[in-house]
């Protein structure tokens, strides 16, 4: 089924479920907020990647506006609901300052693989454990699904867009484990180097060579 939607181009990945804070600056923006939240509709957010504006992107509504500045500049929080592929952009809108585009809505598989789901947040919290940073998901593990986890796993721009177009979720979780397997690799190679370094230069203990064994 294809809709119009009025879009917000954004260089971030927005996934279903991920709760978004803004800053509203842009005039054709404020404008459109502002429809989107009297009138209650959601807007589309495709993804700017270096060569444009890609054709994923995903639907928002936006759940609050948290405060309104003097000058009309906004903090909005939004929320990401579903996944679509924009058929057309149009750049032009009469009586609109922003931009719109046709847009058909991907299938999305979103049922949880409690076991596999268990195996990327160990690899997640490895991963933070070796960078000394902590994240709280808000939610239970039992809860969670890639969706939630994907933009703490050190993936790029690009990384985030490619899960991004993967509509099943035990596809997205092997993207994910595949990632941090080689993230933690280097930077767990990164750690012994780094020990090693503020080794140099110190008294050591090391047991030398027994050539009678």
């Amino acid at each position: 089924m294809m809709n119009f939607v009025p879009i917000f181009p954004l260089g971030i990945v927005v996934y279903p479920g991920e709760t978004l804070n803004l800053h509203i600056f842009e005039p054709r923006y404020k404008q459109l907020i502002q429809e989107s939240y009297a009138e209650a509709k959601p807007f589309g957010m495709p993804v700017v990647l270096a060569n444009g504006i890609a054709e994923l992107g995903t639907l928002v509504e936006v759940s609050e506006i948290v405060e309104v500045y003097e000058d009309g500049k906004m903090d909005i929080r939004c929320k990401g609901l579903r996944i679509f592929r924009a058929l057309e952009y149009i750049k032009q809108i009469p009586d609109k300052l922003y931009s719109g585009a046709i847009v058909d809505y991907m299938p999305n598989q979103t049922a949880q693989f409690a076991a596999m789901m268990q195996q990327v947040l160990n690899q997640v919290r490895e991963l933070h454990r070796l960078l000394q940073v902590q994240k709280d998901f808000k939610k239970p593990d039992a809860d969670l699904i890639s969706y939630d986890v994907a933009h703490h796993t050190g993936l790029t721009l690009d990384e985030e867009y490619e899960l991004l177009g993967l509509m099943r979720e035990e596809q997205r979780l092997e993207y994910l484990k595949r990632h941090l397997q080689k993230t933690i690799q280097v930077v767990a190679g990164t750690e012994s180097l780094k020990e090693k370094i503020q080794l140099n230069g110190h008294f050591r203990e090391l047991k030398g060579f027994n050539f009678d064994l």
